[in-house]
């Protein structure tokens, strides 16, 4: 069958079958399946609930007439066929929530790749590329920790061996979890590792920065980077009421001080884009009327430019040697800044341009799949606003209007990136 690629038309046609009705509907019966009394979702990774989930998708899937395939990880994949074989283009999320999860945090990406299966072949839209929709598994890390194992091993498979041996809260490892994943469906064929073209996660933005600048689409063109650390600072226990302020060695003093350091430097070196958090504190012995021996708390700072993180690396190095011995720094985890790819964010600017939506840059301050994704394909990311910048909880929310946008500038991206031919 021969088709012309190079007409736009197909995208918009794709964009105008996104049905709004049929969207908001699967949402909604996706959002019954660990359904909280206050309005949330609690689904944990590959529990029988998300496993319910997915069966449910699987025979959605097939129904459209898409095969369905799953990996070692237990990421599903479901694959609209293009008229050539070449590497496809991906779409998705995840489906597993936050103990206190809301309804769009990773779901919505999912439904919406559906919605775009349905509305192409609504329009009858043949594209010369496979597209993909894809369930990443456990990408909250609520369960096992940690998050984006599911993305992380499709473009690192040896990353697995490692993964299987995690446990959850109630010993259970991944890999048992790998395994019953696996003997639920038992007929799905296994996807081998390969390259895909492209990938477009479309996702709430989880902030408040497109509810405030009343934008309702962002084109997000990266994601910021992090630092995590521990700091423990020691002083000695001692009575709370005999002993006079001058001789005490107070940890909690302390920590406030280097706390009120650390802050003023990040921020400084930061500027606005500059984010810090001081998240955890644990106290010893943690008693009312007795002076705080040691107190340990977490430090993450983010910032979307590797030269301020660096800079960040050495300011908090010097203010630690600073305090001595008193003071003891222990790196937990760090990541670089991700700048997604210029051609697949072009993409995404141009499918909210065709649509007449407006759109502004944006940076994401939370991971993704498509943190791992960038590292294999041209990827980019699509948000929508959260209504009050809420996510990671049961009030999490986003107007209607807003997630069929989201969905239509989805459609026409996947279609242009469909049919491109390098």
């Amino acid at each position: 069958m021969n088709h012309s690629y190079d007409d736009t038309t197909s995208a918009l046609r794709a964009a105008e079958h996104v049905d709004a009705a049929r969207l908001l509907r699967s949402i909604d019966a996706l959002a019954t399946i660990g359904a909280r009394g206050d309005g949330g979702v609690d689904r944990p990774a590959l529990s029988t609930l998300e496993i319910d989930a997915r069966r449910g998708l699987i025979e959605r899937a097939q129904a459209l007439g898409c095969t369905v395939s799953t990996d070692a990880c237990a990421n599903l994949f479901f694959r609209r066929a293009g008229e050539e074989d070449l590497p496809p283009v991906i779409t998705g999320s995840h489906i597993d929530t936050q103990p206190t999860g809301g309804r769009l945090d990773g779901a919505y990406g999912v439904l919406a790749g559906f919605e775009c299966l349905a509305a192409l072949a609504d329009a009858g839209v043949h594209t010369r590329r496979p597209l993909e929709v894809a369930i990443w598994t456990n990408e909250e890390g609520s369960r096992f920790q940690p998050g984006a194992m599911g993305s992380s091993t499709f473009v690192d498979p040896a990353r697995l061996a490692g993964f299987r041996s995690v446990r959850d809260a109630a010993g259970v490892t991944f890999g048992a979890t790998l395994d019953a994943h696996r003997t639920a469906f038992p007929s799905l064929a296994t996807r081998a590792p390969g390259a895909a073209h492209a990938f477009i996660e479309l996702h709430i933005e989880q902030g408040p920065l497109l509810e405030l600048a009343g934008t309702p689409l962002g084109v997000v063109t990266g994601i910021q980077g992090v630092r995590w650390h521990s700091i423990r600072c020691t002083g000695a226990a001692a009575h709370a009421g005999t002993t006079p302020m001058r001789v005490r060695r107070d940890a909690m003093t302390l920590a406030v001080r280097v706390r009120g350091e650390i802050e003023a430097f990040a921020l400084e070196l930061g500027g606005d884009a500059a984010r810090i958090t001081f998240g955890s504190w644990h106290i010893e012995p943690n008693s009312i009327n007795t002076i705080p021996s040691t107190v340990t708390l977490t430090v993450d700072f983010r910032h979307p430019d590797p030269a301020v993180l660096a800079r960040f690396d050495a300011a908090l190095a010097a203010c630690i040697a600073h305090h001595g011995a008193d003071v003891h720094l222990e790196p937990l985890f760090e990541h670089p800044p991700v700048h997604f790819a210029d051609s697949a964010i072009a993409r995404v600017r141009s499918a909210c341009d065709a649509l007449g939506a407006r759109s502004q840059p944006i940076v994401s301050g939370a991971f993704h799949d498509a943190l791992h994704l960038a590292k294999q394909c041209a990827t980019a990311m699509i948000f929508v606003p959260s209504r009050g910048g809420i996510s990671h909880n049961p009030l999490e929310a986003t107007d209607d209007a807003d997630l069929v946008l989201g969905t239509r500038a989805l459609a026409h991206c996947l279609v242009e990136l469909c049919n491109e031919a390098h």
